[in-house]
């Protein structure tokens, strides 16, 4: 029987200690990094040509973000006006073709990327669908993430990319191109696995037999069905993904009356977040500082821990932005979208973090060495989807060996001797406290590792240097500081936390619902 833990909450002031450290750290930090970059704002400049600011008045901005300019400059451009129309044509399909919404869907789908991604880029993206769907009639999972992951690869070929290339008239509609063809890549993967799991839900409503799957008939109404999923437009180009059980479960549907408060308050809570995101590049250069190893080795000690902690929240808020916006109009359409990502630096644990990737490979339920395989497995797959780069694995290999010291220590702590030894040592708001104390060190280490999938191997390994090797006293102390108390709530705030919860929440879940989860990182 496992060891229960007694449920205790902290005192007020004590409570309040924790929130004002937090936030003077945060801000501290995010003034020394402030402080750098307009003393350097010249060389930086010279450097990487800082934009004109518009948000705040004499203040330059810091366009290095790639992913930022990029979907900005596309949803002015003509995505956001797109976005708008499925809107328009999804109430008019619901008032007056309630029966044929889906129908719309893909029809609207397709002629939206027909307009931005032109007619062979289309053409790609069917042929990638047709081989999912013809490898899906085999109903064997280990062909359909064959044949998954052999698409994917296609991505990279360089003799591709340039044929590619010359379908595009411009570099951003081939980028466009690409991220539309890898996210479609995850639903093809969701799609495939239902066809062999579960072939009666995904050959449609008409619940046919196995022998009926293979008529032809049967096979179009498959690709259809496949093709308004993938075309479906909110989350065709960027995500997130929902599995193809929950969107064909949730569009037969009515849809329900949405209020105007609600639309009003989702499209306020989304400009606020692309308020926050332009103040942080208007105020903290954090891109073009951290593209440059010798800014890197100048900053100060407290200015560093901005800069860590400015990239993270940074990526955080850019998704926020990226999607809700989306959500929104999914949520109108009458589905339920992904929940929005998690903030790094309220996370405590790296299982709470990336149990999301866990995908159903067998886990916990063979044994821990096939445990330790298929976590591998899943953070292998994050690594080949964004093309395998050489820093893409110094961040798998640090989530991966957080999962697995994670469920040491889980085992460790609900050990009956080492139990019997903290109940009789320490009182229950000590075991709190100590437990938030080792969370500390795995939001410092779960902010490292995203250093090095954000900003490349040398910001982590200059961070990593200078933290935990040139570092001492006071470099140590100002990073604890920062990165203990990112979120005094994550441990020390819940009133019902008990510590058993922390270390034991990692639980695998051998559901095909898990591949919708996949794209947390994506």
């Amino acid at each position: 029987m496992t060891p229960k833990w007694e449920l205790v909450s902290l005192p007020r002031w004590e409570m309040m200690a924790y929130w004002i450290l937090s936030f003077a750290s945060h801000l501290y930090s995010f003034y020394q990094l402030h402080r750098f970059s307009k003393e350097h704002e010249v060389s930086l400049d010279r450097e990487v040509q800082l934009e004109r600011g518009f948000f705040i008045w004499g203040f330059k901005k810091d366009p290095t973000d790639f992913e930022w300019s990029f979907w900005n400059e596309w949803a002015w451009r003509s995505l956001l006006w797109s976005l708008i129309g499925h809107a328009v044509v999804s109430r008019l399909a619901a008032y007056y073709l309630p029966q044929f919404r889906l129908a719309v869907f893909a029809a609207y789908g397709l002629f939206s990327a027909g307009w931005l991604l032109g007619l062979w880029g289309v053409t790609l993206l069917m042929l990638h669908l047709s081989i999912s769907l013809v490898v899906a009639q085999l109903r064997s999972p280990a062909l359909s993430w064959f044949c998954s992951l052999l698409l994917l690869s296609t991505l990279n070929v360089s003799a591709l990319q340039d044929l590619q290339r010359g379908w595009c008239t411009s570099e951003d509609q081939y980028y466009l191109l690409l991220f539309s063809t890898a996210v479609c890549s995850l639903r093809c993967i969701s799609f495939s696995l239902e066809m062999c799991w579960h072939p009666l839900q995904a050959g449609g409503p008409n619940h046919c037999s196995f022998l009926q799957v293979k008529g032809l008939k049967t096979l179009i109404f498959q690709f259809y069905k496949l093709t308004a999923y993938c075309f479906y437009h909110p989350l065709f180009y960027n995500g997130p993904i929902m599995t193809y059980r929950d969107f064909s479960e949730q569009i037969e549907r009515p849809v329900c009356k949405v209020s105007v408060v609600y639309v009003l308050s989702g499209i306020l809570r989304v400009f606020v977040w692309w308020c926050l995101a332009e103040f942080m590049i208007h105020f903290m250069y954090m891109h073009a500082i951290q593209s440059n190893e010798t800014y890197l080795e100048m900053l100060p000690h407290w200015a560093l821990g901005g800069l860590a902690l400015a990239l993270v929240q940074f990526f955080y808020v850019k998704y926020l932005v990226l999607f809700g916006a989306v959500s929104l109009l999914v949520k109108l359409d009458g589905l339920e979208p992904p929940t929005l990502p998690r903030c790094v630096s309220i996370m405590y644990s790296f299982t709470g973090m990336w149990r999301y990737i866990y995908v159903p490979l067998g886990g916990s339920r063979h044994g821990v060495l096939w445990k330790i395989v298929s976590t591998a497995l899943a953070f292998g797959f994050v690594c080949f989807w964004h093309g395998c780069h050489d820093y893409l694995l110094y961040w798998a290999l640090l989530n991966w060996i957080g999962v697995l010291v994670e469920n040491v220590l889980a085992l460790l702590f609900s050990s009956h001797p080492l139990h019997h030894v903290i109940v009789c040592c320490l009182s229950p708001r000590m075991q709190r406290r100590g437990l938030a104390l080792i969370s500390a060190f795995s939001t410092a280490l779960l902010i490292l590792s995203n250093l090095f999938f954000l900003g490349g191997i040398h910001v982590g390994r200059i961070f990593w240097k200078r933290v935990f090797v040139q570092g001492f006293l006071t470099p140590r102390l100002s990073y604890f500081l920062q990165f203990s108390n990112c979120n005094p709530c994550r441990v020390f705030g819940h009133s019902n936390y008990a510590p058993h919860h922390a270390l034991r929440q990692y639980r695998h879940k051998s559901s095909s619902r898990q591949i919708h989860k996949i794209s947390c990182l994506l």
